[in-house]
C-alpha cells in the first residue's frame, strides 16, 4: 500500500506541469530576461516582443514606425500593437506610468533617462540591465546595456 498523497504537493506538481506545458507550447522568446515571470504584465511582455522584432530598424527623429523610430516612437508603437496606448513623448510616457524602484523592474517596464527632472530618452527594459531602444540619429533599434544610473523606471498600468 502506498502512502497518501498530500493535496498541496499534488497541486504544486500539477501547476508545475501546466506551466511547463504552456511554456513549451508558447515557443521560444528571443529577448534576454524574458524568463516566465508570473507577475509581469502580459501587455508589457507583448510590447517587449514587438520591440525586439524591430531590432535593426533605423532611427529617425519623430518616427513612430513601423519601419523607423525615435525612442518614444518605438515604445508607443510597441505598446499600441500590444493593446495599450501611450502618449507620444518620453516625458509624457513617464507621467503615464506607475513609477517603480530599480529593484522592482521587470522585462517590459519602461526605462526613462533623465537629467535632473527632465526626461530625455526612453527604452523598454529587456532584463539583465539591458534595454531595447532607438538611440539617436545614425543608429538602429538595438539591445544595449543601461549605461548610466540616471534612470527612472515606469510600469505601464
Amino acid at each position: 500500500m502506498s502512502a497518501p498523497i498530500n493535496p498541496s504537493v499534488l497541486l504544486s506538481r500539477v501547476s508545475a506541469t501546466v506551466a511547463l506545458a504552456t511554456a513549451a507550447l508558447a515557443g521560444t522568446i528571443v529577448a534576454p530576461g524574458l524568463a516566465q515571470q508570473a507577475s509581469a504584465s502580459p501587455v508589457s511582455i507583448r510590447a517587449l516582443k514587438i520591440a525586439t522584432a524591430k531590432q535593426g530598424s533605423p532611427y529617425r527623429w519623430g518616427a513612430t514606425g513601423p519601419y523607423s523610430f525615435d525612442c518614444s516612437g518605438l515604445t508607443s508603437y510597441a505598446f499600441r500593437k500590444a493593446g495599450h496606448r501611450l502618449p507620444r513623448t518620453a516625458a509624457a510616457q513617464y507621467y503615464r506610468t506607475r513609477h517603480i524602484p530599480a529593484g522592482a523592474r521587470r522585462p517590459g517596464d519602461l526605462v526613462f533617462f533623465h537629467y535632473g527632472g527632465y526626461v530625455y530618452h526612453v527604452g523598454v527594459y529587456a532584463g539583465h540591465n539591458k534595454i531595447l531602444h532607438a538611440p539617436k540619429t545614425g543608429t538602429r533599434v538595438r539591445l544595449e546595456r543601461i549605461w548610466t544610473r540616471h534612470v527612472w523606471y515606469g510600469r505601464v498600468r
